[in-house]
C-alpha cells in the first residue's frame, strides 16, 4: 500500500520547498498530504488542508489569528489544529510520517506537533537550529532532526539535497511497519529506570526479567528518562514498573541535572500498574561544573565526580529527608499495587560498602523519612543488602513478577 507522508510547512513562506517536498516524496512511490500552518500571507500552492480548515480544528479562526498579528497567539491554534488532524488520519492507518520544516517558529511549531503523536510514528523536522540544544523540540518523542545547514529560504543545489534528504528520511521511515508489541511468546513489557551507578544490578534485573518470559525497555533516569516511561504507561505500552533509580527526584529538589518534572512517580499509581520502587542514586545529586572543580556551594559535602564535568554530591541528612518526602508526596495517589523497597546498605555504588559516598548518617535519615511517611497504598520492604546485590535485584524483580501475574 503507497504510504502517506504529511508535511507540515508554513506554506506562504515555503511554498517552494514545500512543493518540492510533495515532489519528491511522490516519485519515490509515496502519497504527499500538505498540511498549511502559515498564518500571515496567502499560499499559491494549494494545501490537503488549508490554513483556514488547519485554524479551525485547532479551535480558531484565520481571520481573527490575522487580526491578532501575534505569531505568539497564532501557533498555538495552528499547533493544536494540526495535532488533531494527524491524530485523526493516524487513528484511521492512512497517514504513516510527518515531515516538518522550518526555522525557529518553525521548528518550535513542528516539534509541538511531533510531541503529540505516539511514540514509533515516524517523525521527522528538517531545521536551521538542529545543530544546538534541540531538548524543546524533541522533548521526550522520538522526533528525527536534521540540520538544514543553509537556511530554509528559497531552491538552490544544496537546499535541493537537504529536502531530499528529509523526504527520503520521512519516506524510508514509514517503510517500517512493525508495532511496539512484545513478541509473540513474551509475557508483557517491564519498564526499568537504570543509572551508571546501578547499572550491574540493573543487566541483572534484565537477565532475569528475560528467564520469566518478559522483555524490558530500560530508561537512563536523567529526567527525559523517566518522563519517557510515564508517557508510554500513559500510551499503553507497559505491563509493570521496576523503578530502580529516582536520582530524578533528588535532582528536581536540588535543581540538577537530572530533574525531572513534578509528574515523575505519579504516573504507575494513578493508572494502577503494579510497580516496585527503589531509590536508587537519590543519595547524590549530578551537577554540571567546570572540569574536576567541585562547586563553591558543595565543597563541604561529600563528593566524587561522575565525569569530569559532572559533580556528584552526597546529601547531608537534612536534605535527603526532603528528597524523601518527596518521594512520598508523590506516591500519594497510589492505591496499591506498589512495593517500595529499601536496600539498607546502600542506594548506589557509591553509597555501599567501599563506595566514594558512604554515610551511614545521612542513609538512616533517609530510610526513616520514607518509612515514616509513606502513604497507606504503598508497602515497604527492608533488605540488609545494596541496590546492585544480586539478593536485593533478584527480590525486586521476584516481587514484581508476582504483582504483575496475580492480577
Amino acid at each position: 500500500m503507497p504510504k502517506t507522508i504529511a508535511i507540515l510547512a508554513t506554506l506562504d513562506t515555503k511554498g517552494d520547498e514545500a512543493a518540492f517536498l510533495r515532489d519528491e516524496i511522490t516519485s519515490l512511490g509515496g502519497t504527499p498530504l500538505l498540511i498549511d500552518v502559515g498564518v500571515v500571507g496567502d499560499a499559491e500552492l494549494a494545501a490537503d488542508y488549508p490554513n483556514a480548515e488547519v485554524a479551525r480544528r485547532g479551535g480558531g479562526s484565520l481571520e481573527a489569528l490575522r487580526a491578532g498579528q501575534s505569531r505568539q497567539d497564532a501557533a498555538p491554534v495552528m499547533a493544536a489544529g494540526s495535532i488533531d488532524i494527524l491524530r485523526e488520519r493516524i487513528a484511521s492507518n492512512d497517514v504513516h510520517a510527518v515531515l516538518g520544516l522550518g526555522g525557529t517558529q518553525g521548528t518550535s511549531l513542528c516539534g509541538q506537533v511531533m510531541q503529540a503523536l505516539p511514540y514509533g510514528f515516524p517523525k521527522v523536522i528538517l531545521s536551521t537550529i538542529a545543530s544546538g540544544d534541540t531538548s524543546a523540540f524533541v522533548g521526550i518523542k522520538d522526533v528525527t532532526m536534521m540540520f538544514a545547514v543553509s537556511d530554509i529560504l528559497g531552491l538552490n543545489p544544496f537546499s535541493r539535497k537537504m529536502l531530499g534528504n528529509a523526504a527520503g528520511a520521512a519516506f524510508g521511515m514509514a517503510q517500517n511497519d512493525r508495532a511496539i508489541t512484545p513478541d509473540a511468546d513474551a509475557k508483557g513489557t517491564i519498564a526499568m529506570t537504570n543509572l551508571g551507578v546501578l547499572t550491574k544490578g540493573a543487566m541483572h534485573a534484565v537477565d532475569l526479567f528475560h528467564e520469566r518470559g518478559y522483555e524490558v525497555i530500560t530508561f537512563h533516569a536523567i529526567g527525559a528518562g523517566g518522563l519517557a516511561m510515564e508517557q508510554m504507561m500513559r500510551e499503553g505500552l507497559i505491563t509493570g514498573v521496576f523503578d530502580y533509580a529516582l536520582g530524578e527526584i533528588a535532582d528536581w529538589c536540588f535543581n540538577g541535572l537530572r530533574a525531572a518534572d513534578e509528574t515523575r512517580l505519579t504516573v504507575a499509581g494513578e493508572i494502577g500498574l503494579p510497580q516496585v520502587i527503589c531509590p536508587g542514586g537519590a543519595e547524590h545529586l549530578g551537577l554540571l561544573t567546570e572540569p574536576n572543580v567541585p562547586p563553591e556551594a558543595y565543597r563541604d559535602h561529600q563528593y566524587t565526580f561522575h565525569s569530569p564535568v559532572v559533580f556528584a554530591p552526597r546529601l547531608n541528612a537534612e536534605e535527603i529527608s526532603r528528597v524523601g518526602r518527596e518521594i512520598t508526596k508523590r506516591l500519594a495517589s497510589t492505591k496499591g499495587n506498589a512495593i517500595f523497597m529499601i536496600p539498607l546498605h546502600g542506594v548506589s555504588r557509591y553509597s555501599a560498602e567501599g563506595g566514594d559516598l558512604v554515610d551511614p548518617q545521612s542513609d538512616a535519615a533517609f530510610f526513616d523519612t520514607l518509612k515514616s511517611s509513606m502513604p497507606s497504598g504503598v508497602e515497604v520492604r527492608e533488605m540488609q543488602a545494596a541496590a546492585e546485590d544480586p539478593e536485593f535485584v533478584e527480590a525486586a524483580v521476584g516481587t514484581l513478577i508476582e504483582l504483575i501475574e496475580r492480577a
